[in-house]
């Protein structure tokens, strides 16, 4: 995902791509996946990108995107209202995105934290879910956090079971297939309710599934190319992609 702190942001791409390279021995993706040129391509971004010029991103074929707004209970994305706001200006649907920190506090107060900094929703077809980003620790060695399967699972479901409150959507949930499988282990609670937005490059298809889920929503296929930030494609048609938006 689109980093805030230089250092993190390389350090975690690494372990993204070190996992895709060891699966699949690829090169990385300079272009959208054959398989998958013909859906709507979007991009996330966070203050790593400051302020974006979202009619060349548009121009550039970006019709959706997802903005940092928080991490953990205390960060708020300096760069988010000209992002966020200038994003839906230019025509794009747009959601945000928390970036979880499991060891610094519990879900509930993450997500309170976050709906109360920008993620919310609303049902006008320009709004995507808010979105939860859990993944690889970038700022220490327990990539898990610290936390046993069982504990990750209940934060994460705290934290979804409080933006539902709070905003009358679950949340997106970003991750991996490798973070998610080592560290929440087999439990397939939350595919039945929880759109995934899978990351995985060097491959032209999204791989393998997290535990539970079928098929993916969103996909992070690259780290760099013609949009600033990730590069991510929506796994069906802009009319289908503004119904999702609308809660449909």
């Amino acid at each position: 995902m689109a980093r805030d702190h230089k250092p993190s942001r390389h350090r975690s791409r690494f372990i993204a791509i070190s996992v895709a390279a060891l699966a699949l021995g690829g090169t990385a993706l300079a272009e959208i996946p054959a398989a998958a040129a013909s859906k709507p391509k979007g991009h996330d971004v966070s203050s790593h990108q400051k302020n974006v010029n979202w009619q060349n991103s548009k121009a550039k074929g970006a019709r959706f995107v997802y903005v940092k707004a928080t991490e953990s209970h205390t960060y708020r994305n300096p760069y988010y209202s000209q992002q966020y706001n200038g994003a839906r200006t230019a025509g794009l649907v747009r959601g945000a995105y928390h970036f979880a920190l499991p060891n610094k506090s519990s879900g509930k107060t993450q997500a309170a934290f976050f709906v109360r900094n920008g993620g919310g929703w609303r049902s006008d077809g320009w709004t995507l879910p808010p979105a939860l980003d859990i993944e690889y620790n970038p700022y220490g060695k327990q990539k898990c956090y610290g936390l046993s399967k069982a504990k990750m699972a209940g934060w994460i479901q705290s934290f979804s079971n409080e933006v539902k409150r709070l905003t009358g959507r679950r949340p997106v949930i970003y991750t991996t297939t490798h973070w998610w499988n080592t560290c929440t282990g087999t439990s397939r609670a939350f595919a039945s309710n929880h759109a995934l937005w899978i990351a995985r490059y060097n491959s032209s298809t999204a791989g393998s599934m997290p535990a539970g889920w079928q098929f993916w929503t969103f996909w992070q296929y690259d780290n760099g190319g013609s949009l600033p930030g990730d590069q991510n494609l929506f796994n069906g048609s802009m009319t289908q992609l503004r119904k999702f938006a609308r809660g449909h």
